[in-house]
């Protein structure tokens, strides 16, 4: 038998059972405290670490800082940036004001120009805007041969030319087609680039090679140029011939002069050619200068050039593996000043278009 209780009174036992009957109510209000004392602690964190709304700068703030937002930053970690950085009061003003605003999943990685002490919604708004991105912008226009290429990176870039040069001769690990046979010459393919500021020359240089990778996808150029009977290379060469003998609305015919006129076993005879031999951009050449002795002098040698004598774009490509149809063997720019080219077929027709070229050229 149980000796719990013996020693109690009859009259106890109603008064322990009136204590227990109070029991609920007290853990009601015992529950109700901690539940005070922690969103106390809750809000009071929140203002400790620069929570709630309170805690926002008003306005559209002032100087300048450069912060910069990594691929895969959530809206809160960019919070966190920001707010390290001094652009806002706290992470949470920024989540906030982009949690009220549907286009800030939107924002893309890169480096902005901010203001110190905006508000979150100001912080929003120019991380929205795509002038305030901070980038280093490389124009590299049609055309442009290697030597060409390099100072205008370095221009940009505030990279050196060494690293240039060196990031080239790495050009095979960074995207350079295997049929360019190591030569970077013609495959730096012109175009607008943007990068971050810092951005090193090998992102520099695998960035354009991985832009005429996309240009030779889209004009099919491998399988297009087999389709011509000629390599991939060729096409390049070619295209840089194009580019570099004429205007947009030429190519195609220019592109037909070099077939029409390797068909005929002809010498391509381009003064481009014979300009980048010696490294010079001159409209009229000597007989000197002609006869320079350069595999790339197609007044000398017949063919191609061993490579490519500049930068073409994708409509130069275009043309050579879809050239216009035609019998011509000759052009000549016949009034360069307001970009006019002329086609002949026979010797005597190209002797006239000479003629042309020599009274508009004085």
């Amino acid at each position: 038998m149980s000796q719990l209780g013996l020693g109690m009174d009859y009259d106890d036992e109603p008064r322990a059972r009136r204590r227990r009957s109070s029991g609920p109510l007290a853990v009601i209000i015992a529950v109700l405290m901690l539940g005070g004392v922690a969103l106390a602690g809750y809000l009071g964190i929140r203002a400790l670490t620069g929570g709630g709304s309170a805690d926002d700068y008003a306005g559209s703030g002032t100087g300048s800082v450069t912060v910069v937002v990594e691929k895969g930053d959530s809206l809160t970690a960019i919070g966190r940036t920001l707010a390290a950085a001094g652009v806002v009061a706290s992470s949470d003003a920024f989540v906030s004001a982009a949690a009220a605003n549907p286009k800030a999943e939107s924002i893309t990685p890169g480096a902005y120009a901010l203001k110190e002490g905006m508000s979150g919604e100001s912080a929003v708004a120019l991380l929205l805007d795509p002038a305030s991105r901070v980038v280093e912008k490389v124009v590299i226009p049609e055309g442009l041969r290697v030597s060409e290429i390099i100072p205008v990176i370095t221009k940009a870039t505030g990279l050196t030319e060494d690293e240039v040069k060196d990031s080239l001769s790495r050009a095979g690990k960074l995207g350079l087609p295997a049929y360019a046979e190591g030569e970077v010459e013609g495959f730096l393919f012109p175009a607008t680039y943007e990068f971050q500021p810092g951005a090193s020359a090998d992102q520099v240089v695998k960035a354009m090679l991985t832009r005429f990778n996309q240009a030779a996808d889209a004009v099919d150029l491998e399988a297009a140029a087999k389709k011509r009977g000629i390599t991939p290379k060729d096409a390049v060469i070619m295209a840089s011939l194009v580019q570099g003998e004429s205007a947009p609305e030429d190519y195609d015919k220019v592109a037909r002069v070099i077939y029409n006129r390797i068909d005929d076993d002809m010498r391509l005879q381009f003064d481009s050619t014979v300009n980048y031999a010696l490294g010079t951009s001159e409209i009229q050449l000597s007989k000197d200068q002609l006869a320079t002795d350069s595999p790339y002098n197609t007044y000398r040698y017949k063919g191609l050039p061993p490579g490519p004598i500049g930068s073409p774009g994708e409509q130069a490509l275009e043309a050579v593996l879809a050239p216009a149809k035609g019998t011509w063997l000759y052009f000549v720019a016949t009034d360069p000043a307001n970009g006019v080219t002329e086609f002949a077929t026979s010797y005597d027709d190209f002797l006239v278009l000479k003629r042309k070229f020599q009274a508009n050229a004085g």
